[in-house]
C-alpha cells in the first residue's frame, strides 16, 4: 500500500474506483482499500457455467442515454440488450391475465406515479403509502415492483426521494454481466484487497487509515462505503463523526434486491413467449417476477425486495430456491421442476458484511440527507457513493459519478499543495 499520499480511498467499488481513476488524472497520488476480496462492490458477475454469467449485484444500465458505463461497455467489447425484459406477461391465480386487467394494471401504476409527483411538488415528503391506492386490486403488484427499484417498502419510502431520481427508462441490460464490465473497466487500478478499514484518524497533517494490513497516511481520506456500513459503527472515526453525517448515514438505509438463480439442465420454454411471468399467487401477499432462459441462458431468475426480500434471505438459501420452483410449477407446471439442477446463485446481500443492503433508499423525510452525507467533514474527510447522489442514487453510474465528484473536489482543495 502506498503510503503518505494526497487521498486514501476507502472501498473499490464503482465510485472508489471512478474516484481513483479522477485521481490520477488530476495528479494526485492515492492508495485504494478494500474490505473484500474483488473490486466490484455490489457490481458482481459470477458464472453459473462457462459463457453463463450471472449478475448478483447491478445489472442495468439505468438511463442508458445518462449512462458512462454504456459508453464504457462498447470501449471494452460488452454487449447489452436494449429493450426491458422486466415488463412481464402476469400470471395470476392460475390463469395468464388478458388486455382488460393488463389494462387495470396500467391505470394503477400511472395513477400511483402522478399521486407519488404531486405530493413531491407540493413538498409532503410523506411515504409513498401515504398517497397512493391501497385498495386496489392490483396494490400488492405494483407495491413489489416498487420494493424492487427502491429495494424498501412503499410506507418506508419518502416521496421526494422518489421523484428526485433522472429516470429515462431506459434500461438495458449487460449480457456479459455489469460485474464483470465494471471489473474490466478497472482493472488497471491498483488495490489492496482484503485490508478492511477499522479506524479513520483526523490529524494534525490529514488523517491516518487503519486497516488490518497497517495504517496509512494521507492529506484526506474518502469513504465510499455503503450508508449501512457508514452507520453500523464498524469503521470508528476519530474524533467521532458529527451528528448530522450519523444521521443522514441513518435516514438513507439500504433494503434488499436480492436474485435468486436455478440453473436448468434444458429449457423447455425455449422460443415461447411466455419464458417470462410476474406470479401472483391466490395465497401470496408477494408476487414474484421470474424470467426463464435469458440471453439463450439456461438458468432461470427471480428478484425480491424491501421487507419480504429480507424475511427470505433470512430463511436461507434452500427456502429462496423452492420459493422460486413452487411458483415456476404453479405457471409452467410441475414438468418443468424436473430440469431443475442443484447448481444455484442466491444472494444475500443483507448479510454480505461489506455492504449491509442492496442500495439506499432515502426514509419519509429526509430527501435532503443525500446532501449531507455527501458534505466533506473538516476538509479532510470526504464521501461518495450511490447513496450521496442527488439523482442517479441506487445505481452502479450514480456511484461512479459520485467518485469523479469527490476526487474533483479533492483536487480542488489541495490545489499545488501536494
Amino acid at each position: 500500500m502506498a503510503n503518505d499520499v494526497d487521498v486514501v480511498i476507502i472501498g473499490a467499488g464503482s465510485a472508489g474506483l471512478s474516484a481513483a481513476k479522477a485521481a490520477a488524472a488530476s495528479g494526485l497520488t492515492f492508495t485504494v482499500v478494500e474490505a473484500s476480496h474483488r473490486i466490484g462492490g455490489r457490481a458482481y458477475t459470477e458464472e453459473f457455467a462457462q459463457g453463463q454469467p450471472f449478475d448478483l449485484g447491478c445489472h442495468w444500465m439505468h438511463s442508458a442515454s445518462l449512462n458512462p458505463f454504456v459508453a464504457i461497455a462498447d470501449q471494452h467489447g460488452f454487449s447489452y440488450r436494449k429493450d426491458n425484459e422486466w415488463n412481464q406477461p402476469i400470471h395470476n391465480a392460475g390463469s395468464w391475465i388478458g388486455e382488460d386487467e393488463r389494462a387495470a394494471v396500467q391505470a394503477l401504476s400511472e395513477a400511483n406515479d402522478k399521486a407519488i409527483a404531486a405530493a413531491a411538488a407540493q413538498g409532503r415528503d410523506c411515504a409513498v403509502a401515504d398517497v397512493v391506492d391501497l385498495e386496489d386490486p392490483w396494490a400488492a403488484f405494483h407495491a413489489y415492483w416498487f420494493s424492487l427499484g427502491v429495494s424498501r417498502d412503499i410506507d418506508q419510502s419518502g416521496v421526494v426521494d422518489v421523484c428526485a431520481y433522472n429516470d429515462t427508462n431506459e434500461n438495458w441490460p449487460v449480457t456479459e454481466g455489469y460485474g464483470a464490465l465494471v471489473a474490466a473497466w478497472a482493472a488497471d487500478v491498483p488495490v489492496t484487497l482484503n485490508a478492511p478499514v477499522k479506524r479513520i484518524r483526523l490529524t494534525a497533517g490529514g488523517v491516518e487509515v487503519v486497516t488490518s494490513q497497517g495504517t496509512i497516511k494521507g492529506r484526506t481520506a474518502l469513504v465510499t462505503v455503503s450508508s449501512n456500513v457508514l452507520s453500523s459503527g464498524r469503521i470508528i472515526f476519530e474524533p467521532g463523526l458529527p451528528d448530522w453525517k450519523s444521521n443522514a448515514a441513518r435516514k438513507l438505509p439500504l433494503g434488499v434486491h436480492n436474485r435468486i438463480g436455478v440453473m436448468l439442465d434444458d429449457n423447455p420454454l425455449a422460443g415461447s413467449d411466455r419464458e417470462n411471468a410476474t406470479v401472483m399467487l391466490e395465497d401470496d401477499e408477494v408476487p414474484l417476477a421470474l424470467e426463464v432462459g435469458p440471453y439463450g441462458y439456461s438458468y432461470v431468475v427471480g428478484v425480491t425486495g424491501g421487507r419480504f426480500g429480507s424475511w427470505l434471505e433470512r430463511a436461507g438459501q434452500q427456502a429462496s430456491v423452492e420459493y422460486l420452483v413452487e411458483r415456476m410449477k404453479a405457471v409452467w407446471g410441475n414438468d418443468i421442476a424436473k430440469h431443475v439442477t442443484d447448481r444455484v446463485i442466491v444472494t444475500a446481500w443483507e448479510g454480505d458484511p461489506w455492504t449491509l443492503g442492496s442500495y439506499s433508499a432515502a426514509t419519509p423525510g429526509n430527501a435532503h440527507q443525500r446532501a449531507e452525507l455527501a458534505r466533506p467533514i473538516d476538509g479532510r474527510i470526504f464521501f461518495a457513493g450511490e447513496a450521496t447522489s442527488s439523482e442517479f442514487f441506487s445505481t452502479c453510474h450514480g456511484a461512479y459519478l459520485t467518485g469523479i465528484r469527490a476526487a474533483n473536489e479533492i483536487a480542488e482543495l489541495l490545489g499545488g499543495n501536494r
